[in-house]
């Protein structure tokens, strides 16, 4: 009789056993299934970003420029500061000279990099500028504006050329007192400007 029930527990304790591993493989497989479901889901919605991110089809030039000028009205602005400028004036009655140290504010924080390779051409332009000013077109605060929003078109056209112009087109207009949202170089600023 002990090993009658010993047979009956054992025939009972088997069917248990098999149903627990059955459903623990099903469940494994649910798990499996939702992981890779998950998965592709989120490849699908990177793909998507990414694509966004391209604008699909080839977006416009003009709506890649609104969104470049659009980034980051919120972020504090960059500075890139050159090196002081000292140069001698246009003669008026007597010799006098400008030292300067112009700073920029650009709109991109990689605009400093740049900004260094074009070093060079920046200073010589910057210094043609200088030197053909007289003592007296830069006594003014006026003048001081005006010769730093020509400064800041010169550089512009350095570190981003404008397009080709056809023959008989006017000239480009003067400076003009407030920079394009798509320029690289929105303002010159002097943290040092002495005429003597």
């Amino acid at each position: 009789m002990a090993e009658a029930k010993k047979a009956e527990s054992a025939e009972a304790e088997q069917p248990p056993k098999k149903k627990s591993k059955l459903l623990l493989i099903i469940i494994a497989a649910v798990v499996a299934l939702a992981v890779a479901g998950g998965g592709a889901f989120f490849l699908m919605k990177k793909n998507t970003a990414h694509d966004d991110e391209e604008g699909g089809d080839e977006a416009p030039a003009k709506e890649q420029k609104a969104k470049k000028s659009k980034k980051d009205h919120g972020a504090p602005p960059v500075f890139v500061k050159l090196d002081a400028f000292t140069v001698k004036l246009q003669t008026e009655n007597q010799d006098a000279y400008l030292q300067a140290t112009p700073e920029l504010r650009v709109t991109d924080p990689h605009m400093g990099d740049t900004i260094k390779q074009y070093t060079p051409e920046i200073r010589h332009r910057v210094l043609l500028i200088l030197s053909g000013k007289k003592a007296s077109e830069l006594s003014t605060p006026q003048g001081v504006e005006a010769l730093s929003n020509e400064m800041r078109v010169a550089i512009n056209a350095i570190l981003e050329p404008p397009p080709p112009r056809k023959k008989g087109s006017k000239e480009p207009a003067e400076a003009s007192d407030h920079a394009s949202p798509d320029d690289p170089v929105q303002a010159v600023l002097f943290t040092s400007f002495i005429v003597q």
